[in-house]
């Protein structure tokens, strides 16, 4: 057990640091770019080269994650990630115009995409292989906190990073932090698990398997799939909320710093509530829950006009959608076969890369024509309806109670 608990410390740790580097990077471009040009569209475009390439390879890293190590995978991610922002830091000092500038952060965002895509499949599975089942849904909500707790201090660091240097300065700390990152996970030594070997060894006949073995399993299809239309609806109230906060409340780095420390302030808040209580017995339990709180906050975020009770919804929304992260990550390591959890965890990144710019896509131009606060409580009140009516199926409802026997 001693063994098991210092490589999950020693693993989430890299993951942390390495994660603070790519956090400041992402802050620093989107607000960039915002500030820059305060365009609901591009922070639209931005979003879509962040993340459609990351569902696209999502499709085969999934597979990579069952068939490689995890392990190596993580750390060869991390490196091209790295090696994509070293060569814009090189670039910046012979980049003289702004719309170079943005465009060069566009490229640069789709391949940190593609890195970040090949990343989440192994390590979603990889924690399995660390961590006894039975203690998996606090080990991802300590996690989720150790996340948030990076999400609480990069938003300051690249406000301050933007306000008293540069872009390039902030590249340069992600590429330090990468290579510390990837120091400490080449130390983790992980036993070597025997493989099943297959018939049809192809990349396209495993994608067929993980495709045919996720979605007619109807627990983990409708889990996928209503996961997805979570992300898709939490765009307005969350994603969008460095637009709204400009539009609302001032377009200061201030401001836009406050409302993503707060923000991850909540998420890490409610890391270590899930990391010490476990959520309810009922993994579904918690997840509803989280998702009916998720609706009504972000109805209450788009109703108020007051930064500071604004900024109060922000911390509780933060505990809902960990909630309903750690609850859903947790139930698929719990239910999913071992040598199938790369591609059911690579099919659960599609759902997020995917819906998420779908609903950036739509809702970032439609807060150009439409007010945000409108969009915003229309997405909360389907939301709380959504987890209202799921929970009167009791039968798919009962099938978050985890199985004893399945336990290590």
């Amino acid at each position: 057990m001693n063994n098991y608990k210092r490589k999950t410390v020693f693993f989430l740790i890299s993951q942390g640091i390495s994660l603070f580097g790519s956090s400041i990077v992402q802050f620093a471009i989107i607000w960039f770019i915002t500030k820059e040009t305060s365009s609901g569209v591009l922070i639209s475009l931005l979003t879509a080269c962040s993340f459609i390439p990351q569902m696209l390879i999502s499709f085969i890293s999934g597979v990579w994650a069952d068939r490689h190590s995890k392990k190596m995978l993580i750390i060869l991610s991390d490196s091209v990630i790295a090696v994509s922002t070293l060569v814009l830091a090189i670039l910046i000092p012979f980049i003289s115009s702004s719309n170079t500038l943005i465009a060069a952060l566009m490229i640069t965002s789709v391949i940190r995409s593609l890195g970040t895509g090949v990343q989440q499949p192994a390590v979603g599975a990889f924690l399995p292989e660390l961590v006894p089942q039975d203690a998996l849904m606090k080990v991802n909500g300590i996690n989720s906190a150790l996340q948030s707790a990076v999400g609480f201090a990069a938003p300051a660091a690249a406000g301050a990073i933007l306000t008293f240097s540069s872009m390039r300065n902030a590249l340069f700390i992600d590429i330090a932090t990468a290579i510390a990152g990837i120091g400490l996970l080449s130390f983790i030594v992980i036993p070597k698990s025997q493989k099943k070997q297959t018939e049809n060894p192809s990349m396209l006949s495993d994608i067929k398997a993980g495709a045919k073995y996720t979605f007619s399993d109807k627990f983990l299809g409708k889990l996928l799939i209503l996961f997805g239309g979570f992300i898709f609806l939490c765009v307005p109230a969350g994603f969008l909320a460095t637009l709204f906060v400009t539009r609302t409340y001032g377009d200061t780095y201030k401001n836009m710093s406050i409302v993503e420390i707060i923000g991850f302030m909540g998420m890490m808040i409610g890391g270590l509530l899930i990391g010490t209580w476990g959520g309810f017995r009922n993994r579904m339990k918690t997840l509803l829950v989280g998702l009916f709180a998720f609706g009504v906050l972000a109805i209450g975020m788009g109703a108020v006009n007051n930064f500071i009770v604004y900024l109060i919804l922000m911390a509780v929304y933060g505990i809902a959608l960990t909630m309903v992260q750690t609850a859903t990550t947790t139930m698929i390591q719990e239910k999913a076969t071992p040598e199938m959890q790369g591609r059911v965890f690579g099919f659960l990144n599609i759902m997020y890369s995917g819906f998420l710019p779908i609903g950036m896509i739509t809702f970032g131009p439609m807060a150009d024509h439409i007010s945000l606060n409108s969009i915003m409580i229309a997405s909360g009140i389907i939301l709380a309806l959504a987890a209202l009516i799921i929970s009167f199926d009791k039968k798919y409802y009962e099938q978050g109670i985890p199985d004893k026997t399945q336990n290590m």
